[in-house]
């Protein structure tokens, strides 16, 4: 006998990667540079330079079983502390090193945090549109995720329904900003009402109700705005960060969880997060990755292809007669589809080698998601065919 739950997801997978599956294929007979594909949130901009040589110098100066030895438990001590450094220093907090857990990336470090502050029964609160993965993150905890409906006019929280749905069985609310895939950056006045609204209910019920912040994109702003840092508004926040997005490195699976210090569990929750991996088979980062990043910790790879790409996209776009929020971060852009069943219209895109995302499974049916971490040159090449698209299909 095998787990029929996880032999039921074989029916369910990723919408997004089956159709980056199909835009290689398409690639494999009419050469790359002729499918514009906007299916993968896979960075496009290389790492800082800082990165490599940092690697370079552990490489060859560092004694090699420090390296490529296992990591203590809980994260290298050093590459905490030197975390907790650069958050008290940006975002005026007060984190020491035992407030940090270093996981392979944000997913991982969800995956902690889930576990640290809910049980099985328990529901767990997200805003659409959401990633996806979501569901499993939470679903398989034995937790429930439930998904507040999407305010499609500024994707900030809408409120109202999130105030009916927070009922007494949600341990945890998960938010995501700046967000994919609309690329809403949540505002501080946004995260002061959550905030209230958090703190009043916990009051009202008599339990804690954590705020899980997933932050791959915390760096990723455009027009000079910053996204405000989601625990200085709540106590009982936990933080979920990847440096696979503000440094390139998605596939060196490295981030981190940051535990509020003002959290009554914090240091608990971190030493948790130790069993928790057992249970997990997480078992620690990388020692190398640990020690590379934690070289680079103030610095990011260049986002100005990501915002020019925003710019033109945005700009085409609108022209077009799509109604789309401009995005102030991430590198995604959230138009609602002309017709109703979004699904159609991209299956009739994929016509034309667009590969665009139907949302879906983003809580958001009739929107698509377009990831433009890609050329500039490609994007712009785009853009005629899309207007030809529209033209032919929609008039």
């Amino acid at each position: 006998m095998i787990a029929e739950q996880y032999r039921k997801m074989l029916d369910a997978k990723s919408v997004i990667r089956q159709l980056s599956e199909k835009a290689t294929k398409r690639a494999q007979i009419i050469g790359a540079e002729n499918v514009f594909d906007y299916s993968l949130g896979n960075p496009s901009v290389p790492a800082p330079a800082e990165f490599k040589q940092a690697l370079l110098n552990l490489i060859e100066k560092e004694d090699p079983m420090t390296l490529h030895g296992y990591s203590p438990t809980l994260g290298i001590p050093s590459v905490k502390t030197a975390i907790a450094e650069s958050l008290n220093c940006r975002f005026d907090m007060n984190y020491g090193p035992e407030h940090i857990f270093p996981v392979s990336a944000a997913a991982a470090a969800i995956a902690h945090a889930l576990r640290a502050v809910t049980v099985p029964g328990d529901e767990v609160l997200t805003f659409a549109p959401f990633f996806p993965e979501y569901h499993p993150y939470v679903d398989l905890t034995g937790a429930v995720l439930k998904v507040v409906p999407a305010d499609t006019k500024s994707f900030q929280i809408n409120f109202e329904a999130f105030e009916e749905m927070l009922g007494p069985r949600v341990a945890a609310v998960l938010v995501n900003t700046p967000n994919n895939p609309s690329g809403a950056v949540y505002s501080a006045e946004t995260l002061t009402k959550l905030a209230q609204v958090l703190t009043r209910k916990a009051e009202q019920y008599g339990h804690d109700i954590f705020l899980i912040s997933d932050e791959p994109y915390r760096e990723i702003v455009f027009d000079g705005k910053q996204q405000p840092y989601v625990s200085k508004f709540y106590a009982n926040t936990i933080s979920c960060y990847s440096f696979s997005k503000a440094l390139s490195l998605p596939g060196e699976r490295i981030g981190y969880l940051a535990v509020n210090p003002a959290c009554p569990y914090a240091a608990e929750i971190v030493n948790m997060c130790g069993q928790i991996s057992r249970g997990i088979g997480h078992n620690c980062p990388t020692s190398l990755m640990q020690l590379a990043v934690s070289k680079v910790l103030d610095l990011t790879s260049d986002f100005s292809v990501y915002e020019k790409n925003r710019n033109l996209l945005y700009e085409c776009l609108t022209d077009c007669g799509f109604e789309v929020v401009k995005p102030e971060g991430t590198f995604y852009i959230f138009p609602k589809a002309p017709e109703a069943d979004a699904a159609a219209f991209c299956q009739k895109a994929l016509q034309y080698d667009l590969v665009l995302v139907p949302a879906d499974s983003f809580g958001c049916p009739g929107y698509f998601r377009m990831a433009y971490c890609i050329d500039t040159e490609k994007v712009e090449r785009s853009l005629p065919v899309l207007r030809k698209m529209m033209k032919e299909i929609y008039g």
